[in-house]
């Protein structure tokens, strides 16, 4: 197993930097430019998530992001942030909703997530902050060029 963690700023200029280290982090594994753009979104799904919803926006916050994966090339991705948390997670789950709507969100985050990960799940406690747990098992390389 290989593993990788980073902690970082709540400000949404560092999305980009963190789904692009996570890419990279995962590059030895070979993964189809399907694979790269399925992690990346769920990355910066959840990423964006606990800035926006977590954190309303304050950039000074920490977001702690882990990733590893095995040599059978199943990836496990957590995210933890210490945010507001979730009040009712199978509604925050639903497809459209969401609890910023004058920000014109689009409700979409977690069921795209769920929809690109092999296993998905949440914990929160209000005023504690959320944490997701992400399964994704990459598909057997189909050539090995290097």
């Amino acid at each position: 197993m290989n593993q990788m963690s980073m902690r970082f700023l709540s400000k949404i200029e560092n999305e980009p930097f963190v789904r692009t280290s996570v890419v990279a982090f995962l590059m030895p594994l070979n993964p189809s430019v399907e694979e790269i753009m399925e992690i990346k979104t769920i990355i910066a799904e959840a990423v964006t998530n606990a800035i926006i919803h977590g954190y309303d926006q304050q950039d000074d916050k920490e977001i702690y992001v882990s990733v590893s994966y095995t040599q059978n090339r199943q990836i496990s991705i957590y995210i933890e942030d210490q945010g507001c948390g979730i009040a009712d997670i199978d509604l925050a789950m639903q497809p459209l909703y969401t609890s910023k709507k004058h920000l014109e969100r689009s409700g979409m985050g977690m069921t795209i997530m769920n929809t690109f990960s092999d296993s998905f799940h949440i914990e929160s406690v209000l005023g504690e902050g959320c944490k997701v747990y992400i399964k994704k098992q990459l598909h057997e390389e189909l050539c090995n060029i290097r």
